[in-house]
């Protein structure tokens, strides 16, 4: 039990350097991989001209950036354990659900603060609480 937690904060350390650091540009592909669409990539992640930006000067992922990046990642891979399949989670992250002002799930990944708010939902779900 207790190597869990160490492999736990060895790798969170990990994710913290990469993240300041600044994550290489491919990483994006990876959100294409989980299933988004490009102009979710877009609006979610990291801009398009933003991307082009870098790409022309050779430049990583800024950190704002490469922690967007990471926390898409995390909640996709949460939504699709939880919904047991990929193309269910993604139906659910792109939803609007009560209370979002008719934002989508997915919208909320831009920010540390949405983000949190649907890891609640998420846990919320799994443990039986719909509400």
């Amino acid at each position: 039990m207790a190597s869990m937690g160490t492999r736990g904060i060895a790798g969170g350390l990990a994710a913290v350097a990469a993240v300041e650091k600044g994550l290489p540009l491919k990483r994006l592909k990876r959100l294409a991989g989980l299933g988004l669409s490009f102009t979710e990539v877009d609006e979610v992640a990291v801009p398009a001209r933003t991307v082009k930006h870098r790409k022309s000067r050779g430049e990583p992922l800024s950190a704002q950036e490469s922690d967007r990046v990471l926390r898409i990642e995390r909640l996709v891979g949460q939504a699709e354990e939880l919904f047991g399949e990929r193309e269910k989670a993604l139906r659910w992250l792109r939803r609007s659900g009560g209370g979002l002002g008719g934002r989508t799930r997915l919208s909320l990944l831009k920010t540390e603060s949405g983000g949190r708010a649907v890891e609640q939902m998420l846990i919320r779900i799994a443990d039986g609480i719909y509400s």
